[in-house]
């Protein structure tokens, strides 16, 4: 039994019978704690009836199925998604009693479900940001054409992640990813990615955030329209390029970004320069620029007979220095693909870094999947 504010206690009062004596507020304040005990978080699933917001600051609504309805609160500010009767939605809350003796579901998250409560509460919230200008084009940010180091945010166990790498891998390599795993789905994905969001901004130096993944239904890409993960992704001061579904899929996440790809493998090929493109690049230049000398010796050959053989000396010895400069770059070049580095006997490890994880080492001819048992830090053992 909870203490009491009456100067008299109830065990000094002429109460009849054994059971347990409360006073009102005592009971309520029992009954709460028990619900806190016994159901510190619940998942809510039901139709809206009834909704209202009172001050513009607090939401009032029914949650209903075919045979209950419960009353349910929230402030205005944690409601991040629009709603409106009929709408088929599943929230997270804890269950009360008020201190006026009624039951109440005070909820904390919301999210819509079904194909035709996430379309409408997809376009209520576009037009609604649409109109503050999250989504205009004269806002968005450039993303650095040369990227050395990369913030992923994904969920490192979905294959969307697994195909993000491998893409990135095998076009360039060499930059430097920190990845912050999340859900990707679920009614508590965006407050995750949020945090994710924040902490690459506050306490990282990536050029670009990338959020990763794959395909899936209506249901499971629902997060990624949840209104304050959109505020977030539009006011990160790091450019962010987001690789969500399939092609057909769009977010309000995707029209607040930077720049959307397709698809998780699309988003490594539009952040990342394909190393065959610039060994051809380096090729072609150095046929241009052959190319180029050759027509301007010519030139000059036919003008000054008399310095011909200095002029064909020069000449040979630039474009030798040339070839022999740009030949250089593209051996440098041909020893960062990383099959020569694989046919070495070297190794790709990929995966998180911790004891007990399971990650993933390509070599030569093998992909092998390992546990990590033990991890020291080299630097101490020299």
């Amino acid at each position: 039994m909870l203490p009491t504010n009456s100067k008299t206690p109830l065990a000094e009062l002429p109460i009849p019978g054994e059971a347990p004596a409360f006073r009102p507020s005592e009971l309520v304040a029992a009954i709460n704690q028990t619900l806190e005990y016994s159901y510190s978080s619940v998942l809510l699933v039901g139709e809206v009836s009834s909704f209202k917001i009172n001050q513009d600051k607090w939401v009032f609504f029914d949650l209903k199925d075919e045979e209950t309805s419960v009353p349910c609160f929230m402030s205005k500010f944690q409601l991040r998604v629009p709603l409106e009767d009929g709408m088929k939605i599943v929230v997270r809350g804890v269950p009360k009693i008020t201190k006026w003796g009624k039951f109440s579901f005070t909820v904390q998250t919301v999210q819509p479900i079904g194909e035709g409560s996430i379309k409408k509460a997809f376009e209520m919230l576009k037009r609604k940001l649409a109109e503050e200008g999250l989504f205009d084009e004269s806002r968005k940010r450039p993303i650095p054409e040369d990227i050395s180091r990369l913030g992923v945010i994904s969920s490192t166990k979905a294959a969307g992640y697994a195909d993000f790498i491998k893409i990135l891998n095998a076009r360039w390599g060499g930059i430097n990813i920190k990845v912050a795993h999340t859900q990707v789905q679920g009614i508590g994905a965006p407050e995750q990615i949020i945090k994710a969001i924040k902490y690459f901004n506050e306490h990282t130096d990536v050029q670009t955030i990338v959020i990763i993944r794959g395909g899936g239904s209506a249901d499971d890409l629902a997060c990624f329209n949840d209104e304050g993960l959109v505020r977030a992704v539009a006011a990160s001061k790091i450019p962010i390029v987001t690789g969500i579904g399939h092609e057909i899929d769009q977010s309000l996440t995707d029209m607040a970004a930077d720049l959307q790809a397709s698809t998780p493998s699309n988003a490594a090929e539009l952040i990342s320069k394909d190393k065959r493109d610039i060994e051809w690049g380096i090729e072609s230049n150095i046929s241009s620029i052959a190319r180029t000398i050759i027509n301007r010796a010519d030139f000059e050959l036919k003008r000054v007979d008399e310095q011909f053989e200095h002029l064909a000396k020069f000449i040979k010895e630039k474009i030798n220095f040339i070839y022999n400069t740009l030949l250089q770059r593209v051996k440098i070049l041909e020893g960062l693909n990383p099959e020569k580095i694989l046919e070495n006997g070297y190794a790709i490890l990929s995966g998180k870094i911790s004891p007990g994880s399971v990650v993933e080492i390509t070599t030569h001819d093998k992909i092998i999947n390992a546990e990590i048992k033990e991890i020291h830090d080299r630097t101490k053992n020299h």
